[in-house]
């Protein structure tokens, strides 16, 4: 039996989530996003999940403490920022119970933003965890991929088949990549990710596994919605692969619109009792959490703002990188 990645909803030992620390990156924007990440940690917190909040420094140590609360764990670990969902390792389940940290190449998002400390984020978190560690030789984002945990994948061709990450690699040398590593057995390409997203399309923005072949997809919400097409072409290739679609609202445009912004509802977090799901002050925040807690029977959906952790370039999930339990193999 190979090493597979299993899905988010099952059972997570603990959830990692990035704390915002740079000033010269956040700006106007550090407080208000250090108090937003710190509502996440927190509402996870208090369902009896362990988290573990990922500073950098002292200073970050110190900030992080006056807004969470005493049951959130504060790890120090070298990272650029808090998009752990790409730079921390991936956890994967094997024989027996055990367990391996996978980590993977990172070039800052095909090149637009490399920053000190991203490279040892991941065998950093895995020492912490006494999780064993291993490398690829490819490049790879945690928030590109999803899974059901059956070894089916979903991904989009935007991200994986861009040639600013592995320029050298096909589909099929992805998808033979991918069974190696995170014990991948078939794969669904959707195309485009959202609009403004400049992880070119991950699909942690776009589309969510929530069940054994089920797939969550945003329907438009309002005429302008940028996104309305790539939803659509998106629902259609999932159909055509065999995958249960289920509906959320999307939260329409974002900003201006050349400008829209990719504010998603669905990148939530799911952990072990509750659902994260991020908000912005939208006419359809409540409607798109409602439909997402719907989505997850027995764990409770709560909508806390994000517009502050946006400005640096995404969101909740984005933010955490969990830990699923280890499980004898069966």
């Amino acid at each position: 039996m190979t090493f597979r990645m299993t899905a988010e909803w099952a059972e997570q030992d603990w959830i990692w989530i990035g704390f915002p620390a740079h000033a010269d990156l956040w700006e106007e924007d550090l407080e208000p996003a250090q108090a937003q990440i710190a509502a996440a940690a927190n509402a996870i917190a208090s369902s009896g999940q362990d988290v573990r909040l990922v500073v950098r420094d002292e200073a970050a140590e110190k900030a992080a403490r006056r807004l969470v609360e005493p049951n959130v764990h504060l790890e120090r670990h070298p990272y650029g920022d808090i998009w752990l969902r790409d730079t921390g390792p991936l956890t994967v389940l094997g024989p027996q119970g055990a367990r391996r940290a996978q980590g993977f190449g990172f070039n800052g998002w095909g090149g637009k933003f490399i920053m000190e400390g991203d490279a040892e984020t991941g065998p950093s978190l895995a020492a912490a965890g006494g999780l064993p560690y291993t490398r690829a030789d490819w490049i790879l984002e945690g928030g590109s991929i999803e899974t059901d945990g059956t070894g089916l994948f979903v991904t989009t061709e935007q991200c994986l088949l861009n040639p600013n990450r592995n320029p050298g690699l096909g589909r099929d040398d992805i998808e033979k990549c991918l069974a190696r590593d995170l014990g991948a057995v078939r794969c669904v390409w959707l195309g485009d990710g959202l609009h403004g997203d400049h992880t070119d399309g991950h699909i942690d923005n776009l589309a969510r596994m929530v069940g054994e072949g089920v797939i969550a997809i945003p329907v438009a919400s309002t005429p302008d919605d940028p996104n309305a097409a790539i939803y659509d072409d998106a629902r259609a290739r999932a159909r055509a692969a065999g995958l249960e679609v289920r509906d959320v609202p999307s939260l329409g445009l974002y900003g201006d619109d050349e400008d829209a912004e990719p504010a998603s509802a669905m990148n939530f977090i799911i952990a072990n009792k509750v659902i994260v799901v991020p908000t912005y002050g939208t006419p359809f925040d409540a409607e798109a959490v409602k439909a997402i807690g719907a989505l997850f029977p027995g764990r409770e959906a709560v909508g806390l703002p994000a517009d502050a952790v946006l400005t640096g370039g995404g969101s909740f999930h984005c933010a955490s990188q969990h830990v699923p339990r280890a499980v004898a193999a069966g």
